[in-house]
């Protein structure tokens, strides 16, 4: 166990309180007063299916531009009031275009979501090169909804990782082999496949928030600010989910898997 006077053990801390906070799912419709029920019904015909093609093709565009380009070897802090100001202002430009202008802010909201989680993961110690940084990063963004599974038993964030355990349970072992021939110098075309396969079951989680929040945005007390309110909404959560995520991946790393998730279950029951 980690002692309560290690440091880790605040670390531990900080992450229960971020992983466990409200869902984005939450959170979006306490900021529309409305039920989301409610606001997707008002959706037009055949809208979800569109939002599901356009988040598929968000999320590769946004894999090879944030994951493939950030600079590992950077230090410091995080620049998550950069990427949320960003994020912001794609949104504002968005949202005054209605449902029409998604396909082109999804992508670069997306990718730069992305990247401030990339940024994170390489803050608390990861490399964004190594490919199992990267389907940890894009991991980060089904926390947004409740699995089908999450239940009072379970925190929501380790139900939501069995989620993807489960959906891509050989993905492990063809990493670790991917990121062995990396260290050996030899490189390989599977890399791309396997992070296709991650982001398949990241856009079945990833896609009901933005059609959530594409539901949130008709919502007449937002008004014109609705684009740049929810994305500023969405990259703070999910900057929120990263830093957690990583965090409780780092003490893994050092403390091993089995003796964090025990101390980590004990501090949510205690919260």
């Amino acid at each position: 166990m980690i002692e309560p006077d290690h440091p880790d053990f605040e670390d531990l801390r900080t992450a229960v309180r971020l992983l466990e906070a409200p869902s984005l799912t939450v959170r979006i419709a306490h900021l529309a007063g409305t039920p989301l029920d409610a606001l997707m019904r008002r959706l037009p015909s055949g809208a979800r299916e569109r939002i599901d093609a356009l988040v598929h093709a968000a999320l590769h565009k946004a894999a090879d531009a944030a994951l493939w380009s950030l600079d590992g070897r950077a230090a410091g802090a995080p620049s998550n009031r950069m990427h949320k100001a960003l994020a912001a202002a794609a949104g504002a430009v968005g949202g005054a275009f209605g449902l029409g202008a998604l396909a082109v802010e999804l992508p670069v909201t997306t990718t730069l979501m992305l990247r401030s989680i990339a940024d994170i993961a390489r803050s608390e110690g990861f490399d964004p090169e190594d490919p199992e940084t990267r389907r940890a990063c894009l991991e980060v963004l089904a926390f947004g909804s409740p699995a089908e599974r999450d239940d009072a038993a379970e925190s929501g964030y380790y139900a939501a990782r069995g989620f993807m355990a489960e959906a891509t349970q050989t993905l492990a072992r063809e990493l670790s082999a991917i990121a062995a021939r990396r260290a050996a110098g030899s490189t390989s075309g599977a890399a791309g496949s396997l992070m296709a396969r991650v982001i398949e079951v990241v856009a079945s989680r990833f896609g009901l928030v933005i059609t959530e929040k594409v539901a949130a945005q008709a919502v007449p007390v937002l008004g014109g600010l609705a684009g740049a309110t929810l994305n500023t909404l969405f990259t703070g959560f999910y900057q929120e989910m990263a830093r957690g995520h990583f965090i409780v991946r780092r003490l893994e790393r050092r403390h091993g898997a089995d003796v964090v998730r025990a101390q980590y279950e004990l501090l949510r029951a205690a919260r």
